[in-house]
């Protein structure tokens, strides 16, 4: 018990100290992160499918292949390194994953081919979508910046839903939000860690006036809902295939999916939100330099939410 503890206690921190410093240290780190962490998820999605859906053989390398180079496609176009055509060999990879079934007479192409595009449209693009919330033009000098704080935002809320959602849930959990799927999430749970959200947006509007704080605490609550559905989705499809973790490559969390469920739904939901509710602002928004103490104040949160 106090073993299992310590490994995932070392594994969290060490998972996000990884992720903070390579958001916050530079474009090229945020890119070569989550490039890596698109190709593993979509990787071991692909294991996780052939191991256990019957009759099903994704082609994992050239799904994972699929992903990296979606990621690095939006990523090169948010930044003005390329245009459109950026997209075509991406194209070309999807209709290989068609062409192919025709030919390597597999039990069952058509699953093949579904569970081969929702590899893409369920993991890649929502990971693809960080790019947007990263990259932003700069019209006084006609010039894209980066701004780690959009991107690094969402998973703080998420973090600390998660963290809040435990702790009420804990103490006063009695009416189970989703009995069938996940038995063990409550609605005083979801509802406590969705107002320790919202009160972290209050904390971010005041250092980082990007946005108002009433639309601060709108990206928050949109994330936690749209993140307990991501936790939700990715329970359904473990409870599908009769598994407990979509892996092992986190030791003591399980796998990469596991790890990144909620925000799976969480990024698009708030890059719709972003253009929906700050509109143009969004996409000129300024790159904030901030102060080591407003850093370490930020490290703080962001400990204190996995100490748990």
């Amino acid at each position: 018990m106090i073993s299992n503890f310590i490994k995932r206690a070392i594994t969290g921190i060490l998972f996000v100290a990884i992720l903070v410093g390579c958001i916050l240290y530079n474009s090229f780190s945020f890119g070569i992160l989550f490039m890596a962490i698109s190709a593993l998820t979509i990787y071991e999605f692909g294991q996780l499918i052939n191991s256990r859906a019957e009759g099903v053989n994704v082609n994992k390398t050239i799904i994972m292949l699929g992903g990296a180079y979606l990621f690095l496609a939006v990523m090169g176009f948010c930044i003005d390194a390329a245009d459109s055509k950026i997209f075509i060999p991406y194209l070309l990879l999807l209709l290989y994953l068609m062409i192919s079934e025709l030919y390597l007479k597999r039990a069952s192409p058509m699953l093949n081919w579904a569970y081969s595009m929702l590899s893409q449209l369920y993991i890649g693009l929502p990971f693809a979508l960080l790019n947007v919330l990263a990259f932003h033009t700069d019209p006084e000098y006609s010039s894209v910046s980066y701004n780690p704080i959009l991107p690094l935002s969402i998973f703080i809320f998420l973090w600390l839903s998660d963290t809040g959602a435990y702790c009420v849930g804990s103490l006063i959990g009695k009416h189970r939000l989703f009995e069938r799927i996940s038995p063990k999430k409550s609605w005083e749970g979801s509802i406590g860690g969705g107002v320790v959200a919202i009160g972290a947006s209050f904390v971010l509007a005041h250092y980082f006036t990007i946005m108002s704080m009433w639309e601060w605490a709108g990206l928050a609550l949109v994330v936690v809902v749209f993140g307990t559905w991501g936790d939700l989705t990715e329970s359904l499809l473990k409870r599908q295939l009769h598994v407990k973790d979509s892996g092992n490559i986190l030791p003591g969390h399980g796998g990469m999916l596991d790890r990144f469920d909620s925000a799976l739904m969480a990024i698009p939901a708030a890059v719709f939100y972003l253009y929906k509710k700050v509109g143009s602002r969004f996409e000129a928004l300024p790159t904030f330099f901030f102060t080591h103490s407003v850093r370490q104040g930020l490290g703080l949160v962001i400990y204190k939410s996995f100490a748990i």
